[in-house]
């Protein structure tokens, strides 16, 4: 197994700070103390503290991205694809941390604008892969075709999110995958 570069060692480390504690709450030095690193050898890689934010989304966006466009190129039906999107969430809540974009969204008025508008994309990355499943879902016709699809994309969507919330506040995060299949089953054939 080769070993972990510094980059990826800090940009890992940074997610969880964000995660757990929010953009506004961590410094250089706290990710300095988790890496075991000086703080000038975190600004050789990342010069402000809005790079490694960037990095950190851009990295995060990548992942989700491919695992989005694996997912959709599965042969599942819908509601097992649209499940399986719900347990990104889950899997997102381990370690006591939140989902990395409604973390960063909570923190949205300390971001600078560069992550801001990373953090709307992401969402409406998440919309619009839900969107496209919904349309095919409902075209099949596995899902009912009201709601509209744009309608229920933005429904599940918060529904993850809030429940994400509420799974994070509570320290419990079985209630996720619950409370999004209750909402999921409403729109189910």
């Amino acid at each position: 197994m080769r070993p972990i570069n510094t980059r990826t060692l800090l940009l890992n480390e940074a997610e969880k700070l964000l995660r757990t504690q929010g953009y506004a709450a961590f410094s250089y030095a706290d990710l300095a103390a988790k890496v075991k690193i000086r703080k000038a050898s975190i600004h050789h890689h990342f010069p402000t503290k809005e790079d490694l934010g960037v990095a950190v989304i851009d990295a995060y966006l990548e992942e989700f991205a491919h695992e989005l466009d694996r997912l959709t190129n599965s042969s599942a039906d819908t509601p097992t694809k649209l499940l399986a999107y719900g347990d990104f969430f889950s899997a997102s809540l381990r370690d006591g941390m939140m989902p990395l974009c409604g973390a960063l969204a909570a923190d949205a008025v300390e971001l600078p604008s560069s992550m801001q508008r990373r953090v709307k994309r992401f969402f409406q990355l998440h919309l619009e892969w839900l969107q496209l499943t919904l349309s095919e879902g409902i075209r099949a016709r596995e899902l009912k075709s009201e709601p509209s699809a744009s309608r229920s994309a933005l429904t599940l969507l918060s529904t993850l999110q809030g429940a994400s919330i509420v799974a994070w506040a509570l320290k419990d995060a079985s209630n996720v995958k619950a409370t999004y299949k209750q909402v999921l089953e409403t729109i189910i054939r």
